[in-house]
Order: structure tokens, then sequence, then C-alpha cells
């Protein structure tokens, strides 16, 4: 953006609270000039030209630490201990000096004024900018207090009156305190901006991760299940095919309704308004289980008054599993269970693709997986964790292990709000009622 206000405009809101920063400290030093100025103009030109000299270069000094105190404090550079030292060194040279003149020089309420007056502005911002390059408090309240007991000893070694030397020193302790708060206060605001900022970044960066993962566990839930009843289909698809049946027409056709659905979903994940139904994830289980041969039945409560979160979150546990006994084991029959009980809703897949007793471990592993779906090799997939992930925003928890000789459960449990859920078990009708599904055995001669 071009224009006189486009450099201000394309800084972060950090950059801008820094500069702003270092305008005011710069802005501190350019008054201590302009002020000690005005007050040695009616001195002389000897005098008076001495006097804004020295706090020129005061000044100059001033405007070098805050730049470097500054980048020291975000990291940008080494403390500047030595420049610090070097402007402590030009203040008490050009307080002693102002002193020295006021005692010691021409008579004169206007040398007295132009004195008092440079002592009072370069001890002050003094102290506020070396309070910039010092990171512990106790040491700004050392750097005020010393400057204002040096004030004090200054004054009485150059014949001033106690009680003046005690007010001047006050007058140190007070300025030069404010200003140093305003120090210690600014380096603390601008160190807290930055860290917000670097916390909003953070925090847009994790939920574009989050986002990922989410996108990527539910890709994985709805191509996982699909892909393997496609693959599943047209493997008897070409069976039936081979043996001349003509069954093998409708099994393409459902290949081909599973390939349109699965491109269906895949958009809808992509819009991100996908959930999966409960009722439907059951009958599709069903006519799945069915067609791997594997005898399938639905029992317990019905599926139409839960919440619809719930529904979702139950939903994808019935398609991972479904999927998962297709994938994995050697199961011949698979049953399913929902019920509600005390507030909670509870869904049971249990199936018989453990081989054997001593092979329980890997039986599970190869039936569903205790960490997450398995393949033959052994690899750890994402589906229970992500299963486990859904049911935790809702409260819900998932277990998964053998259930006896042969067997291995997947349960999930979910808590119902007050007001939501059916009151109780009830005869299941439509696509969740009880039935035992034909094995492909009985289609194939």
């Amino acid at each position: 953006m071009r224009g006189p206000g486009g450099w201000w405009r394309r800084k972060t809101t950090p950059e801008k609270v820094e500069t702003y920063t270092r305008w005011s400290f710069h802005f501190f030093a350019m008054v201590e000039l302009v002020t000690v100025g005005l007050t040695v103009a009616p001195v002389g030109a000897r005098l008076g030209g001495l006097l804004l000299t020295l706090v020129a270069a005061h000044a100059a000094v001033c405007l070098v630490t805050v730049s470097r105190a500054l980048d020291w404090t975000r990291g940008r550079r080494p403390q500047p201990v030595r420049l610090l030292w070097t402007l402590a060194a030009v203040t008490v040279a050009v307080t002693a000096t102002a002193i020295g003149i006021a005692e010691h020089g021409p008579d004169g309420e206007s040398i007295d004024s132009a004195a008092g007056g440079t002592v009072g502005v370069v001890l002050i911002v003094g102290v506020g900018i070396i309070a910039l390059g010092v990171r512990q408090r106790r040491r700004v309240f050392g750097v005020v207090g010393g400057f204002a007991a040096g004030c004090w000893l200054v004054s009485v070694a150059w014949g001033v009156p106690v009680d003046a030397a005690f007010f001047a020193a006050a007058l140190v302790w007070v300025g030069g305190g404010f200003i140093a708060f305003t120090a210690v206060i600014s380096v603390w605001l601008l160190n807290i901006v930055y860290e917000l900022d670097e916390a909003r970044e953070t925090r847009a960066r994790l939920a574009v991760a989050e986002e990922r993962l989410r996108f990527g566990r539910d890709l994985h839930d709805v191509m996982g299940r699909n892909l393997a009843v496609i693959a599943l289909k047209s493997e008897l698809a070409v069976q039936l095919a081979q043996r001349g049946r003509p069954e093998a027409v409708a099994q393409m056709v459902e290949v081909q309704r599973l390939a349109h659905e699965s491109q269906r979903e895949v958009r809808e994940v992509v819009r991100g308004y996908r959930e999966a139904d409960l009722a439907v994830e059951l009958a599709g289980a069903q006519g799945v289980l069915a067609a791997a041969g594997i005898d399938c039945t639905v029992s317990g409560a019905t599926a139409a008054g839960l919440p619809v979160a719930v529904q979702s979150a139950l939903g994808w546990v019935v398609r991972e599993a479904a999927t998962n006994v297709l994938r994995h084991g050697d199961a011949r029959r698979c049953a399913v269970r929902l019920r509600v009980r005390e507030g909670r809703v509870v869904l049971s897949v249990e199936n018989d693709g453990v081989e054997s007793e001593a092979g329980a471990g890997a039986g599970a592993a190869g039936s569903v997986g205790s960490s997450g779906s398995l393949g033959s090799s052994g690899s750890s997939g994402s589906g229970i964790a992500g299963l486990r992930e859904r049911l935790a925003e809702i409260d819900g928890t998932l277990e998964a292990g053998p259930a006896g000789r042969g067997l291995f459960r997947l349960t999930a449990e979910i808590p119902l709000p007050s007001t939501a859920g059916p009151s109780g078990p009830a005869a299941p009708s439509g696509p969740a009622s009880v039935a035992t599904v034909r094995s492909v055995s009985e289609v194939t001669p």
C-alpha cells in the first residue's frame, strides 16, 4: 500500500506498539534538549552554549540507548551494558558541570535557574532511559536511588545547602522514578503484546492442524468402509460372472451406487456438513456384512429418539466396527446391540473373529485393534483413535478387547442429556430391527 501512512498500515500490531514505545522515549530525549535550550537562552552564548552542547550529547546517547535497549528487550542484540555505563557517566558529568556552574560561575538568577533545570532534566531522563536496559526491578530501584543519592552528594560537595540538595535529590527520586516506572511498564506491555501475538499465531496453527486431522479422520472413516465394500462386491461380482450368474449385474450396480455415494460423502466432508445417521449405518452394516457372508443381528433400543450428536458418534462407531470386521479377522457372526440405561446409551459390537484363545491379543488387533484399525501387516491405523476422539468430545468412552473364547467386543458408551433420549429399550423397527441376513453362500452354488 502506497501513501504517507502506508508504512504504518503495513506493520503488525506488535510492531506498531514497539514503534510507539521507541518514539515515546525518543521524545523524552528531545524534550530534554528543547527544555534545556529554552532554559539557557537568557544565560548567554558562552555558558548557555556549553550547557546546551552537554545536554545535546546526553540526548544523543539517550537516543542510541533507547534503540539498543529495546532491541535487547526483544532479543535482537545483547544487553548494551557498556552503553548504559556510558549514559550514566555522561549523566553524572553533565550534572556535576551544571552544579559547578551554578555554585562557582557568574552570579545571577538566570544562571541558577538554567543550571538547576539542566540538572533536574538530565538526571530524570537519564535514569528513565537507563531503566530500559535493566531487567530486574530491584536494579531499577537501585538505579533511581543511586542517582538520587549521588545528586545529593554532588550538590553538598559543590557547596549547595543541605536542604536544597535534599530537595534536588527528592526531585530526582520522584521524577526519575516516574520515568523508570514508565519504562518498566512499557517494556512489560511490549513483551505481552508480542507474546499474545505469538499465542494467537500458535492457536491459529493448532486450529489448522486440528482441522487437518479431523478432515483426515473423516476421510478415512468415509472411504475406508466404502472402498472395502466396493472391493468385496467387485470380487463377488467377478465370481458370479465367472459362473454365469445374473446376480453379477446387481452386484456391479451396487458397486456403482457405492462409488457415487462415496463421491457425495467426500464432497460433504470437504464442506464440513456431513453427519453419520445411526439407523442408516446399522442398516448399511447389515448389508455389508451380509455380502461378506457374516451373520449380523441388530437388537436393542431404537435409534430414533437419540440426540443428533449421539447418533452421529454411534454411527461412526458402527461404520468403523463393520469396516474392521470386514478387513481383519475371520468372523462368521456379528451382533450389534443398542441399550439405554441410567441416562447413558451403550452400543456394543461383538464378533467371533478371534481365531484362538492363545492369540486373543492378536485377534483383538486383527478384529478391531486396541489403538486403531490394523491391517494384516500389523501397522496401526487411525480408526479407533479417531473414534475415541469423537466420543471424548461428548464425554463418551470406547473400549475394545477380547470378550471370551474366540470373541471380540467393541463397546461405546455416551451420556445422554437429561431431556433427550428414549425412556428405555423399545422394540426395534425399521432399518435397525432384529434381522438375520443371509450369507453369500446362500446365493452362490
